[in-house]
């Protein structure tokens, strides 16, 4: 079975570009099969600041009216996809920049009504292994954004981590997957200004400890979840870190 790897890169990396470049050059220079998977929250929260609109999140995710559909799909499927792409092709990688309605790869339903009310949040219906085994045998490597679609016309904003560890699941049956989450902390940490704090490994029962415990919050929370789903649709590996932490063989390893 061919190896796999899927590296989420979170959207600070994608604002700094002597780490972003570091970070790329890593992924090309990874061996076997590869996809990329990016956000880019950070910028669109910046471009929705300037048009005058105010963010709005909830537990590290985005809410998401009708014109944040658009300025999250203006950024993440052309601004940051393409500029990632390009750099990518600067490295001698060939990268094809893809959307989940591209090829069909990524199909999501709207969030249903709860409590809180995302807006037009997608949650990942399936993956169109087949689309994508076919360009990984072409020698591309695909470059996902945040954006789906529903099928039906309608696109939707995706959490990225969601995306990698929906592509590692879809894809674990064929391919030995390793995902990677690279962000700018060296992994999970018991206090996030310490570095010596981190848990190098978590299982289910100690995760739950420490979210009751409110030591794992915010945006970690569906980092974490989407891991643990991804190890048990049968990723081999799950590894929350920093690009050294990656280099390395260090970080928070995830198990089921």
């Amino acid at each position: 079975m061919s190896k796999l790897t899927i590296l989420k890169i979170g959207g600070a990396l994608l604002q700094q570009p002597e780490a972003l470049s570091d970070c790329l050059r890593y992924f090309h220079e990874l061996p076997g099969h590869k996809i990329l998977v990016h956000g880019g929250g950070r910028r669109a929260s910046q471009i929705s600041k300037a048009m005058g609109l105010t963010p709005r999140m909830h537990e590290g995710r985005r809410l998401t009216d009708e014109v944040t559909l658009e300025v999250v799909t203006m950024v993440y499927a052309g601004l940051e996809n393409k500029r990632t792409v390009a750099q990518l092709q600067a490295l001698g990688c060939p990268a094809i920049g893809l959307s989940g309605a591209d090829a069909n790869i990524i199909l999501s339903e709207k969030r249903r009504g709860g409590a809180v009310d995302y807006g037009y949040a997608g949650d990942v219906v399936s993956v169109q292994s087949e689309q994508l085994q076919a360009l990984l045998s072409a020698g591309l490597v695909p470059v996902c954004c945040a954006i789906t679609h529903d099928g039906q016309g309608q696109l939707l904003n995706t959490n990225a981590d969601t995306i990698a560890a929906s592509l590692a699941a879809g894809l674990a049956p064929d391919y030995e997957v390793e995902l990677q989450y690279c962000f700018e902390q060296p992994g999970v940490m018991r206090n996030i200004k310490d570095p010596a704090s981190l848990i190098p490994s978590l299982n289910p029962d100690s995760y739950a400890y420490f979210r009751a415990n409110g030591v794992i919050v915010d945006g970690m929370v569906p980092k974490l979840d989407n891991a643990f789903r991804a190890v048990q649709a049968g990723a081999k590996r799950a590894v929350i870190a920093d690009l050294a932490g990656l280099k390395s063989g260090t970080g928070t390893e995830v198990v089921d």
